[in-house]
C-alpha cells in the first residue's frame, strides 16, 4: 500500500523545546524509523516534506542525501505541503501518515480521517494506529448493490434475498448447507433448489465452467461472508464440501464458493444454493458506477467487492466487469448513478 508520510509532522513529533532559544528541533532519526516500519510492514512509503525542513532539521547532510537519493521529496518553495500531501493521497489513493488532523482542509477533502494513519512512539517502538471509518461506507456501497440487484430483477433474473446472517463458523456453514438441501419442509430453500434434491434424482453434471479436472458436482454453495472473514471461509471451504457430501451420501462433493458479500455482516455468513443447472458462467450484464469525486476512490477501491456481491446473490461463476468513474455534476457526497449493459452470455 502507497502512504504519504507527512515528513514534517514526523519528524517533529515528541522533540522538546531548547530551555534557552525556546526552538524546536526536528529529529531525522525519528523520520527514518517510522519509513523502515513502514517498509518491514510491506507498504511504499512516499515522504513529502516543508521546504524550510532541510534547514531545520537536526542532521542537514544526512537529510540532504535523502533528498538526493529521492527518500524525500520537499514541496515546492511556497507551496502548503498539508493541501500537497492530501491532493498526493487522494491522486494515488493512499494513506497519510501524520498527527496531524488539516483541519483547514476538510470542506475540499471529504472523509480525511478515513486516510490519515496516527501515530506514536513508545518504548522506543514506532507504532502506526488505524483509521476511522469512511462515513457512510456501508451505507453507500449497500444502496449500490440494492439498486444493481433491482434492475437485474426488472431483467427477470433471479436474486438472493438476505435471510438470517447465521453467526459464521465453518461447522455452521457445513450444517446450514446440510439442512437447506435435505430439509424437506423449510421455508428457507432457495426458489432454484426447493424441493428439487427430494424430487429428481441427483444428476451426474458436470458444470462446464469449473476448471478442468474438477469433481463433478450436481450443485454449487456459494457461503457469502464479511470482507473481513474471506481468508477464514476460504480455508474451510474443501472441507464443508467434505461434510455435506459425507452426511448426505452423496455421489460427489457439491463445489463451494466463497465470495465477499456487502450485506453480510462480520461474522456471519449466508448460503446461495444452486443446483448447477441454474448456475450462470458469466454475469449477463456489467455494471456501470458514476460516483462524486468525494466517494469515487472509496468505490474504485470496492468495486471488486460489489461485483462478488452480484456474482453470489445472481449465481453467476464470474464476476460482473465494474466500471466506476467520477463526475463533477455529483457535487453531494454519497451521489452516484448506475447503468446495467449486456455483459457475458445468458
Amino acid at each position: 500500500m502507497k502512504i504519504i508520510v507527512d515528513g514534517s509532522n514526523v519528524a517533529y513529533y515528541g522533540q522538546e523545546a531548547n530551555e534557552e532559544t525556546g526552538k524546536v528541533t526536528p529529529s531525522l532519526k525519528t523520520l527514518k524509523v517510522a519509513i523502515s516500519t513502514l517498509e518491514k510492514l510491506g507498504h511504499e512509503p512516499i515522504v513529502l516534506s516543508d521546504a524550510p525542513l532541510r534547514h531545520e532539521i537536526d542532521d542537514k547532510d544526512g537529510f540532504n542525501e535523502m533528498i538526493q537519493n529521492e527518500e524525500v521529496f520537499p514541496v515546492p518553495a511556497g507551496t502548503i505541503a498539508d493541501h500537497y500531501i492530501l491532493n498526493l493521497a487522494y491522486e494515488e489513493d493512499a494513506k497519510i501518515l501524520s498527527n496531524d488532523l488539516f483541519r483547514d482542509y476538510r470542506d475540499e477533502f471529504q472523509d480525511i480521517d478515513s486516510r490519515r494513519l496516527p501515530y506514536r512512539v513508545k518504548n522506543g517502538r514506532f507504532q502506526i494506529g488505524k483509521p476511522a471509518p469512511p462515513k457512510k461506507v456501508k451505507n453507500i456501497l449497500q444502496k449500490i448493490c440494492s439498486k444493481s440487484l433491482n434492475e437485474f430483477e426488472k431483467r427477470g433474473f433471479d436474486v438472493y434475498k438476505s435471510k438470517k446472517n447465521r453467526k459464521f463458523s465453518g461447522l455452521a456453514v457445513a450444517q446450514e448447507a446440510i439442512n437447506r438441501v435435505s430439509d424437506e419442509d423449510t421455508n428457507e430453500i432457495d426458489s432454484k433448489l426447493e424441493n428439487i434434491f427430494l424430487k429428481i434424482p441427483i444428476l451426474n453434471k458436470m458444470v462446464s465452467f469449473v476448471d478442468e479436472g474438477m469433481e463433478e458436482s450436481d450443485f454449487l454453495i456459494f457461503v457469502l461472508v464479511n470482507p473481513k472473514d474471506y481468508k477464514e471461509a476460504v480455508r474451510n471451504a474443501g472441507t464443508i464440501a467434505v461434510t455435506v457430501r459425507n452426511k448426505l451420501n452423496l455421489d460427489h462433493s457439491p463445489l463451494v464458493a466463497v465470495r465477499n458479500d456487502l450485506f453480510t455482516r462480520p461474522g456471519t455468513f449466508e448460503l446461495n444454493i444452486i443446483y448447477s443447472d441454474e448456475i450462470l458462467e458469466e454475469s449477463p450484464y456489467n455494471l456501470d458506477i458514476i460516483i462524486n469525486d468525494a466517494d469515487y476512490s472509496f468505490i474504485k477501491h470496492n468495486s471488486r467487492n460489489i461485483a462478488s456481491t452480484l456474482a453470489a446473490r445472481l449465481g453467476t461463476w464470474k464476476f460482473p466487469v465494474v466500471s466506476v468513474k467520477p463526475s463533477m455534476l455529483m457535487e453531494k457526497q454519497g451521489q452516484f448513478e448506475i447503468s446495467i449493459e449486456r455483459g457475458g452470455k445468458r
